[in-house]
């Protein structure tokens, strides 16, 4: 444990120097396409670090017991991103992580076994994911994002119904910034 503890010391550190950047801008808010579609908003805590939160609908075609499922889901994904700029201007990459939760219908299941979830219409959804990218603020109050976020999601029913399965999505968000 001492040991784990002196090496995360050390990487907050080594971070702690590199993060003389400033933030792009304090504010923004838009939309997330692609397979979330969601309003979108994006706050920088400090220099580096952001919370960006996307309420929408999400669809996913997730891996489950050697199968595939359908969750249509209606979900809040805040996100907390570690974000650097890079030499190119406005472009700046992130990495980070953030949980999912929602409300799942229609799910439909192409494998053996899962005949209980089809077409189940009261899930409840919670789920984790890392998600990384890249963002552009141009000149004018306006960014461009495109991200991935593989993730690990889990569908519940009030019959204590439980179904998990590989949650990703690929996303591309446009916002209107604020300083």
């Amino acid at each position: 444990m001492k040991k784990i503890s002196v090496i995360i010391a050390s990487l907050l550190m080594v971070l702690s120097f590199s993060l003389n950047a400033q933030a792009p801008y304090k504010h923004s808010i838009g939309l997330t396409l692609g397979s979330t579609e969601a309003f979108s908003y994006k706050t920088f805590v400090t220099n580096n670090f952001a919370i960006d939160l996307n309420a929408g609908y999400k669809w996913t075609a997730g891996a489950v017991n050697h199968g595939t499922i359908f969750p249509n889901t209606v979900e809040v994904n805040p996100n907390f991103e570690f974000e650097m700029p890079t030499n190119a201007g406005g472009l700046h990459w992130f990495i980070g992580g953030g949980i999912s939760l929602g409300y799942c219908w229609n799910v439909g299941a192409v494998s053996h076994g899962w005949d209980y979830y089809y077409g189940y219409s009261d899930l409840g959804k919670f789920g984790i994911n890392a998600i990384g990218g890249i963002e552009y603020k141009f000149n004018i109050p306006l960014t461009l994002q495109a991200d991935f976020r593989p993730g690990y999601g889990l569908l519940f029913n009030g019959n204590g119904g439980t179904l998990s399965y590989f949650d990703w999505s690929v996303c591309v968000g446009v916002r209107y910034t604020l300083h």
